[in-house]
Order: C-alpha cells, then structure tokens, then sequence
C-alpha cells in the first residue's frame, strides 16, 4: 500500500492475521486520527537519571530525547493489531513491548488508513509504520504497480512472516478451492494491499487461459470486505493467513466464514523506517534480533496464536 499495503506489492498484507479481534458487523472503524496507546515498554533508568536499556544508546539522538518512538497502524487487522476497550492490541503492539525494554524507550500507536503508513513515516508524521506491511522490492523503492518511480521508497526491518489466504463463506456455496477457481468471480479485498495486486495478476493468469477475469472490488478496511463476503456480494476474500485464521475462528462464533486451500506466496513484513534513518533502523533491527533470542518474541507470537509466523533471524529489506 503505499503505505499500506498483508498489512500491507506481491501478494500477501499483506496485514497476520488477537483477542480483539474486530466483528464482520458492526466493527470499529478508526479515523487517520486515530486512537492511541502506550504500548512499548517504558524507558529504563537507574535512580541517578541514566537510561541503562540494552540498546539504549543505539537509537538516534532525537529518539532518545523524547523517549517515544511514534508509530502508525491500522488497528483493523486482528490478530496482529486491532482494537480492544479503547487500546490497540494485538501482536505488533506486543512485539513492540518487547522491543521497547531493549531499547528503552515507549512505542506509541496510532492508527490511520493503512494505504497511507508509508507516506507518513516519509513525511515525518510518524517515527515507523507497523501494521502487517509485506517487505518487497516495490515499497523499498517507492515505485507503482507500473514500475513507475513515485517517491524515494523506505527500508524494511523484518519480524515476522506470512503467506495469503483465501476465505469464503461458511459452506463455501461456490466451491471455491484455490485461486484458480476465483476467474470469473467477484473477491473483496482490502485496497492497497498487495494481496490486491495478487488478485490483479490472477485476473490476468484468468484471462490469458481464456477464462473470464475477476471482479475484484476493494475497499477502504478489511472489515468492509469481510463484510462483501458474509453478504454473498462476493464468493471469496483474501487476508494475511494468520488474520484470515483468526477471522475464521471468532467471526459469529466461527459460522460465518472458513479457510480454503493452504497459504500461498509466503513473505516477510517489516517494521517501515525513513530511507535517511539507517541509525534508528538498525537498532530497531538490532533489538528484534535481541527479544527472539532471549524469548519475548516467541511469548507474544504465543499469546495470539500468531506462531506461525516466527522468524528466526531479522533481516533488513528482505523482501523480493
């Protein structure tokens, strides 16, 4: 997504799929304003004043100073952040804790429309984006689905991993058992994705084979797309896997929508941090490597069933 975009260029936001994971019906839906909470760890500091975190001394000077990291979301995309009883919650905002107590500083959320994370972190509104944000070549280098240069692009620090995944209506009234089996139909998504730009390529594949191309209709969140599917609108969406997992399960109870196929085009997403912040990006780095090791990574991917996803190492742009 410029920004957005499993959450959120090749297929998978894609946004992994919390606890407070938002209902098909009658879902919150939060402004580019958003709502905040202080989700990072607090800063660390001895009785005489010093900050003693681990990685303290790595972030740049400003970061430092305020003792904030500001970061945005779309809290739209349980398990991996949502919003429950007023505060944003979910996998990133607890990986965010836990890299909070290494570097010593708060991580601060805010949420706004996913399809423009990247042009704010561009533009200084915000420290980094974290919202399920699939790492590839495009975002990296600021370019359209054309190949077109749009802006000078942002670095990715990776946490996580996932694939996309196609859900239905409970049922599956279609028959819908693989991507194969969308041409010709209508599929919700979520604009911005890249799950979108999947379903772009798919209409292609669809036409070339002398099928009929998919109606692809996209909306604003993820919520409106859910919504298109339990509806009938439309035969299929497609999510992150892990959200599209826990969508599964708690929507109505788990009787509104079910998984088809397995997850497919697997990829990597990333913390987003300003081209020109290499300090900032690698101790963000630096500190992710830090709580896999010493076990805080793994708690929080526990905590939302989210473990699907580890990783074993960081990386920076790892994305292709």
């Amino acid at each position: 997504m410029t920004a957005s975009s499993t959450r959120r260029t090749t297929a998978a936001r894609t946004r992994l799929a919390a606890v407070g994971s938002l209902a098909v019906a009658g879902a919150l839906l939060l402004t580019a304003c958003g709502d905040q909470t202080d989700s990072g760890g607090s800063s660390s500091e001895s009785s005489s004043g010093a900050n003693t975190a681990p990685l303290f001394s790595k972030l740049p000077a400003d970061i430092q100073k305020k003792g904030v990291i500001e970061v945005g979301t779309n809290a739209e995309y349980a398990p991996m952040e949502s919003v429950s009883n007023g505060k944003i919650v979910g996998v990133d905002p607890d990986i965010a804790a836990a890299l909070g107590k290494q570097l010593g500083v708060e991580f601060k959320f805010t949420s706004g429309a996913f399809d423009g994370l990247i042009t704010a972190v561009n533009t200084g509104r915000y420290d980094v984006a974290m919202s399920s944000i699939t790492d590839n070549k495009q975002r990296q280098e600021g370019l359209d689905d054309s190949g077109k240069k749009l802006g000078e692009g942002v670095d990715f620090v990776d946490y996580f991993t996932a694939g996309t995944a196609i859900y239905v209506k409970k049922g599956n009234p279609k028959g819908i058992q693989s991507i194969d089996d969308l041409c010709g139909q209508t599929v919700a998504v979520q604009r911005g994705t890249t799950y979108e730009e999947a379903l772009q390529a798919q209409s292609k594949t669809c036409t070339d084979g002398g099928k009929k191309a998919l109606k692809i209709e996209s909306f604003e969140n993820d919520t409106e797309a859910q919504t298109r599917v339990k509806s009938g609108g439309a035969v299929a969406g497609v999510n992150d896997y892990p959200v599209a997992l826990d969508m599964t399960r708690k929507a109505d109870g788990g009787n509104t929508f079910e998984l088809v196929g397995e997850q497919y085009d697997a990829g990597p997403f990333g913390i987003v941090v300003d081209k020109k912040n290499t300090q900032l990006r690698d101790a963000l780095k630096e500190a992710v490597d830090a709580i896999i090791k010493d076990g805080s990574y793994q708690k929080a991917l526990e905590k939302w069933g989210a473990e699907s996803g580890a990783i074993k190492a960081s990386a920076i742009n790892g994305g292709k």
